[in-house]
């Protein structure tokens, strides 16, 4: 969903909000979070290029989550 999203939006990157486990697509640079009381939050993402196939974007934050158990 997240990279038809990219693609449909003309994004470059799709990501996975670790904190709130949804996935979806952003331009570079874009922070994802939230507002709590008027402060912005930063989620924890991982954001990886939207043109990667699905296969490569799974395998890619698997190998993250097995190198950065604690992330």
């Amino acid at each position: 969903m997240a990279k038809e999203s990219a693609d449909r939006e003309g994004l470059t990157q799709v990501y996975h909000d670790c904190d709130d486990n949804i996935y979806g697509a952003c331009g570079a640079g874009e922070r994802q979070g939230s507002f709590k009381a008027g402060i912005f939050i930063e989620h924890r993402c991982l954001c990886m290029p939207a043109h990667l196939s699905c296969e490569e974007l799974e395998e890619k934050e698997r190998k993250f989550h097995q190198e950065n158990p604690d992330w």
